[in-house]
């Protein structure tokens, strides 16, 4: 079946969903209402939105379908005239199937032989066999826990990565790939803590001073970087129809979490202590994300280059390396953070969230064409700016790096195993409370020059003696 093009309006009484269906016949279209489900199925296409709240099939619901457009125009009935419809711009998020109601299937108790044949069947199923049954009448979604105490076993020597560690396998020919941006030896190996150590002696090793302390000496260009306002005219709460069918077309994953914990063996009771901590590292790992995106838009003043997907890719450690937060550091370790505190506390610590970037602040002194500490500040502030807009703000900067990359023959690779369940999870799970939140504290973070390890005030000062350059005001504050 084909899940066809579709758009979502509301007004005070009615939701309207629009669904393009090109040569269909509208006497063989089927429409069933319950509740908040909505179905619509008509050869070939299926569609099933679960909207935030519940819709009627009364005498003021319709369906019109034009064959000159192809489109089928449903009107429903709000159940409650004037509520708001919150998300429905989000169509990844109505797409998601209806939540399991977690109903029993009903207990059988043979009364007597004067029992039907029929009963009699029911009642000799077995509880699993009663369980198919149940969920068949509930969309066949069929309820799945994973053992409580299964003990961890390695039987495989490949690990896992990208978006909540989901993927393996995407880079077993790696060494015939021409990837340049890949930090890592053997990647289907390579565990975790081994990708770190890779990573920052990779970053030792391309960290140039004399390229820093020329940049440092002649800053005309970066300057003027500096001075770049990004004053595009877009409305940052509606995506175009070319960005709503590349949201369409991203593979839908409402149980990323649930995989998630099926894999590490872990049981859906542990998910209140797993969940708020792996939540905050998601979102640590979107502000190095738009990071990467801040910092190519900006030197190249949103005009991307045939080298903007090497850059995006070379500044995100999660890509290089496949190394996402948390991070330590030597001067200022993450605190360590207890899990009824990861529970009850939701907000931002801003030493992690200092330490995420000081990671990206490093790769982008010691990899691309411009190395300035100033020019890594105006980054954090354009990140603060793109999340106090919210979560659509963040989907459309992740929208254009899917576009850079998806037309990169080798990195198209990093947007299938992060950018894509990034741009599925915002619709579905992100909080533009939480997006504000975090964009306050990158506001009043301070990541200093002594945080980068790499002697940048003795440096600075050397060129400085030597009639290289003057201070400015980015320089005199961070000591």
């Amino acid at each position: 079946m084909i899940t066809p093009r579709f758009s979502c309006t509301q007004n005070d009484t009615s939701v309207i969903v629009k669904v393009y269906c090109p040569s269909i016949r509208a006497s063989e279209v089927e429409i069933n209402v319950d509740g908040q489900l909505v179905v619509l199925h008509v050869q070939p296409y299926f569609l099933r939105l679960n909207f935030p709240h519940p819709v009627l099939e009364d005498g003021q619901s319709n369906a019109q379908y034009d064959p000159t457009s192809a489109y089928l125009t449903l009107t429903l009935t709000k159940e409650s005239s004037g509520q708001f419809f919150e998300d429905l711009d989000l169509l990844s998020r109505l797409l998601a199937p209806r939540p399991t109601q977690g109903e029993q299937p009903p207990v059988i108790e043979v009364l007597d032989s004067q029992d039907t044949p029929s009963e009699r069947r029911e009642a000799s199923l077995t509880s699993e066999q009663q369980e198919i049954l149940q969920a068949a009448s509930n969309d066949w979604q069929l309820p799945q826990t994973a053992p409580d105490s299964l003990p961890s076993l390695n039987l495989t020597s490949k690990k896992y990565y990208g978006f909540l560690d989901l993927y393996t396998g995407y880079f077993t020919n790696i060494k015939f790939s021409e990837n340049e941006v890949n930090e890592l030896n053997d990647v289907e190996s390579c565990p975790l803590e081994d990708r770190r150590k890779l990573r920052l002696q990779h970053e030792e090793d391309k960290w140039d001073e004399e390229h820093y302390m020329a940049d440092f000496a002649d800053d005309t260009f970066i300057q003027e970087l500096l001075s770049w306002q990004d004053d595009r005219a877009e409305d940052e709460n509606s995506f175009s129809d070319e960005e709503n069918m590349i949201l369409l077309r991203l593979p839908r994953k409402e149980c990323m979490l649930a995989l998630f914990l099926l894999r590490n063996h872990l049981s859906h009771d542990c998910i209140d202590i797993f969940d708020p901590r792996q939540e905050r590292n998601i979102y640590y790992n979107l502000a190095a994300l738009l990071f990467a995106y801040a910092y190519d838009n900006r030197t190249t003043m949103h005009d991307p280059t045939p080298e903007s997907a090497w850059t995006i890719c070379s500044l995100i450690p999660a890509f290089s390396a496949l190394d996402p937060p948390p991070y330590g550091s030597p001067d200022s370790p993450a605190p360590n953070i207890t899990e009824a505190q990861a529970v009850s506390s939701p907000s931002f610590d801003e030493t992690e969230l200092a330490a995420t970037l000081t990671q990206s602040y490093r790769r982008s002194l010691a990899f691309p064409l411009y190395r300035s500490f100033s020019l890594a500040e105006a980054c954090r502030r354009d990140i603060a700016g793109i999340l106090s807009k919210g979560k659509r703000a963040a989907i459309h900067r992740l929208l254009e790096m899917k576009h850079t990359l998806d037309h990169h023959e080798v990195y198209y690779i990093y947007s299938k195993i992060w950018i894509d369940d990034y741009c599925v999870w915002l619709q579905t799970s992100g909080s533009d409370e939480k997006l504000q939140e975090m964009a306050a504290a990158l506001s009043r973070i301070k990541v200093t020059k002594d945080m980068i390890g790499w002697d940048l005030l003795e440096l600075e000062a050397a060129t400085q003696r030597s009639g290289g350059s003057t201070p400015d005001s980015d320089d005199d504050s961070d000591t």
